[in-house]
């Protein structure tokens, strides 16, 4: 589409038109020459060609699965030696090697039936016993583990801080009745964390890492943690390259490589329009992509309303954005610019074809707007579901309308919700669902900042699929908080909503990479 349409620029919301309206928007090549590939993990791909790319790869059968957390227990406690007539002991239940071989067994067990109800993927390594911070040394198991639960029976905090300087992320785990009582369960605030001041003196930990008694606190902790590891430093594949809607591209995606560190590979649309064409050629491509839109359209859920043959062409999309996907190691895509650049290329739009993405396990989304999509990334890893970006509106009422024309069919991540095949809305043209969300379903939605400073988290409830004159996959959602407080707090534009209530995951994870974050659920 020429960039000199302004009809279009300005009258489209969700096609990423209106990018072109800003002055400070950078192009692809210039944003690249300009940052370096190495200042945020941005590598533009050239010299694909569909013919190389089907010999190093094939159209999965299995759906990508996250990578597991890494987990490591470590027992902290001493041996005390009876002394006369002084203190020669502090407080807790673990006092001998017998009590410690037997908290061991206790940990052991917990975990093992942790292991059993996580929904997300996690490995717990064997727990570990210490009674002084040279005992550290003989751990062979520390390196590879993600995350380390110290649970603090005893001993002194010199062991804390050689653990705390691996950098890995740590939670405490303190006993008040689930067990033989902690010394730290009293000492860990004014002895640890504030360091005999009364202010957080330990890099890394605050409050939210100490968990007391509770092993379903310690679930959603590593739940969260789980996402941040499958986020930060993941790859995504960029066609048509970042944007980050209507902010200074240089200065969004400087923060992106500083706090989600994400490998992006940018794929200019000259390369994927020479693939599209080459695909086309490929007969064997085309049989499969109008059969599987066959078995598509053959779901009783859906009711096609656009000519097949832009349902065809979304999964022909779908092969190619897959392969490019596994070539470069890539579990997430997003387009940008789609509207006015992809559809001449594909005879179609993306907007099914990032849906069914989405519903194989894939991370997928629109209009590249990186101020939103690692926010996206991150609510997939936690949840296990896929994530919907969306366009927000203004909340009234205790109500809000959130939409777009794309959505996952199966944001539970394994059963597709009823849909409707329509034409993208903005252009009646293409192929894009309206999914029918399941009425009464708890929703999470982050709001993300223009800045990358503050997130704003809201817990809502479905309550309508509306059919009105917007982007295609509409929901209304009702919220205990006040509408005007709403209006006064939200950030950015675009956001991110899940199935299910992941708000302390969110602000757990989030406050890791440095983003606070307000609850207004």
């Amino acid at each position: 589409m020429d960039k000199n349409d302004l009809s279009h620029r300005t009258g489209c919301s969700c096609c990423n038109g209106h990018l072109h309206l800003n002055p400070q928007e950078l192009s692809r090549r210039q944003f690249v020459k300009m940052t370096g590939a190495g200042a945020i993990g941005t590598m533009a791909l050239s010299g694909l060609s569909w013919a190389t790319l089907c010999a190093s790869t094939s159209f999965p059968d299995i759906k990508p699965q996250r990578q597991p957390l890494i987990v490591k227990p470590v027992l902290s406690y001493e041996v005390p030696v009876r002394r006369s007539q002084t203190s020669w002991r502090s407080w807790g239940g673990i006092q001998t090697e017998k009590d410690a071989s037997e908290e061991i067994g206790r940990i052991s067990e917990e975990l093992k039936l942790l292991s059993s109800r996580a929904d997300f993927p996690v490995q717990f390594l064997p727990v570990s016993g210490i009674k002084n911070k040279q005992d550290i040394e003989n751990i062979k198991d520390l390196e590879s583990a993600d995350t380390i639960i110290i649970y603090a029976a005893g001993g002194w905090m010199d062991r804390f801080d050689v653990l705390n300087g691996m950098g890995k992320n740590i939670i405490f785990f303190c006993r008040h009745k689930s067990g033989p009582v902690y010394l730290w369960y009293e000492i860990i605030s004014p002895r640890y964390l504030r360091q005999h001041s009364d202010n957080l003196k330990v890099a890394g930990i605050n409050e939210n890492d100490v968990v007391i008694d509770s092993q379903d606190a310690i679930l959603w902790r590593l739940r969260a943690l789980c996402g941040l590891k499958n986020t930060v430093g993941s790859g995504i594949l960029a066609v048509g390259g970042p944007g980050a809607w209507s902010q200074p591209l240089e200065s969004v995606m400087k923060v992106v490589g500083e706090k989600y560190k994400l490998d992006i590979r940018d794929i200019h649309y000259d390369e994927l329009g020479s693939l599209i064409t080459e695909a086309k050629n490929d007969n064997s491509l085309q049989r499969n992509a109008r059969d599987r839109a066959k078995i598509c359209l053959d779901d009783p859920g859906l009711k096609l309303e656009v000519d097949s043959k832009y349902v065809e062409n979304c999964f022909l999309l779908e092969e190619i954005f897959t392969r490019l996907m596994n070539k470069f190691s890539c579990r997430a895509v997003t387009v940008n610019n789609c509207m006015g650049t992809i559809m001449p290329l594909a005879e179609t739009t993306a907007c099914l074809t990032l849906s069914l993405l989405n519903d194989a396990g894939y991370l997928a989304f629109c209009e590249s707007d990186f101020v939103a999509v690692p926010a996206g990334l991150l609510m997939a890893n936690i949840s296990g579901k896929p994530s919907f970006l969306n366009d927000p509106t203004y909340p009234h009422d205790g109500i809000i309308t959130l939409a777009h024309c794309t959505a996952p069919r199966k944001m539970n991540g394994v059963e597709a919700e009823p849909a409707r095949i329509m034409t993208h809305f903005e252009s009646d043209y293409g192929a894009a669902p309206k999914v029918e969300m399941k009425i009464g379903q708890e929703v999470t939605s982050i709001m993300p900042d223009f800045a990358f400073e503050r997130n704003v988290g809201l817990k809502g409830k479905i309550i309508d699929n509306p059919m009105m004159a917007i982007c295609r996959s509409q929901i209304d959602i009702a919220y205990h908080c006040n509408s005007r407080e709403m209006a006064e707090k939200m950030p950015g534009f675009h956001w991110i909503t899940v199935y299910g209530d992941y708000l302390k995951e969110a602000e757990y994870a989030l406050k890791k990479i440095g983003i606070e974050f307000e609850n207004l659920g």
